[in-house]
């Protein structure tokens, strides 16, 4: 299914050649702006792990992931990833990182259960994953907006140079960022769902970073889903409310939406992931090899996020969809609806 939003006299600002061109631009400049600003090393990353191992991002939970078998090791069953988020701790531990260090890859992952392939969405997932080690003392909400303020500018940074480069690609991002908690949104917009709220918010600040995703509201629904075990969702923040994690939005005109870049948080310790795990009745995962090595203390507090790359690289672009600035597969009736708008999808 899809929900397209086009628009009647759409013409890309670039041509095809010229947008593969700005593509590389936008990339090579973001992630080594992002690494200098975070103190982090590129690593090597996986496409697939073994099933089981509790090392893939489970998502919601119920999500299908593309999986096969390895006949060179016994037929043993292994899936692709969804993306890095407990990876990447496993390697900080692995690798010998020390707090203030961190690690960024490049992720790719495919997801088939993704419901609705519209102007955002794609069963491709490209990001830049990223992982810091923290001390226990900076497991708070401050500095999660410490690290959130860095991104931003990081991305505002890349928008001076894509608009130094092309000067007929204008975003005109807010110099700062704010701050909304999920409960303070439900509170404002009690009428509107989630969605609609991050939309409304979005619309007033034009960049905004939603906290506290994942975990259940006072109207007893919960803003969107977050997997257990890596985001902290659960832990207070001293305001009465709860969660050390959030995403990044800015507002696109040309989709006339809130539009999320980045999906980040102070990762669980020990007490957060199991609380998390018994809200989501999933406590068998104690058991799996990652969840046992967590509980073990083998691994560091963290900070980390995925950044999309096609989001940024499609919201500096001004392109009406991500099939614009990404080669993925498309129902035939996106394709010709694209076709018709004036939408080349690569």
């Amino acid at each position: 299914m899809s929900d397209l939003i086009m628009e009647k006299n759409y013409q890309s600002k670039l041509s095809i050649r010229e947008t593969e061109v700005a593509i590389k631009l936008i990339k090579d400049y973001f992630e080594h702006a992002l690494a200098e600003a975070l103190n982090l090393q590129r690593v090597s990353a996986p496409l697939f792990v073994r099933k089981g191992s509790g090392v893939n991002d489970d998502l919601n939970g119920v999500e299908r992931k593309v999986a096969f078998k390895i006949k060179a090791d016994g037929e043993a069953p292994a899936e692709v990833v969804f993306s890095l988020a407990k990876w990447k701790r496993m390697v900080l531990a692995e690798y010998g990182f020390g707090p203030g260090e961190g690690l960024y890859t490049d992720m790719n992952a495919i997801r088939p259960d993704e419901e609705s392939l519209d102007n955002l969405h794609s069963l491709y997932v490209d990001q830049w994953d990223w992982e810091r080690i923290i001390t226990p003392q900076q497991r708070n909400l401050a500095f999660l907006k410490e690290i959130v303020e860095t991104i931003y500018e990081v991305i505002k940074k890349t928008e001076a140079m894509v608009q130094d480069k092309y000067p007929h690609l204008k975003n005109n991002l807010p110099d700062k960022i704010e701050f909304v908690h999920t409960e303070e949104l439900c509170e404002r917009f009690p009428g509107l769902t989630a969605r609609r709220r991050e939309d409304a918010i979005l619309k007033e600040h034009g960049a905004v970073f939603v906290i506290g995703i994942g975990g259940e509201l006072g109207n007893g629904e919960i803003h969107d889903g977050r997997a257990p075990d890596y985001d902290d969702w659960i832990t207070p923040t001293g305001d009465g409310r709860k969660g050390l994690n959030g995403d990044i939005f800015v507002w696109y005109p040309l989709l006339n939406r809130a539009f999320e870049l980045s999906s980040m948080g102070i990762r669980v310790d020990r007490e957060s992931m199991l609380r998390q795990l018994e809200v989501r009745n999933v406590t068998e995962r104690k058991e799996m090899y990652w969840h046992k090595r967590l509980l073990a203390g083998e691994f560091p507090e963290c900070v980390g996020g995925g950044i999309g790359q096609s989001r940024l690289c499609m919201f500096f672009l001004q392109k009406m969809h991500v099939g614009e600035v990404q080669c993925s597969i498309w129902p035939q009736d996106v394709i010709e609806k694209c076709k018709k708008a004036g939408i080349y999808l690569l």
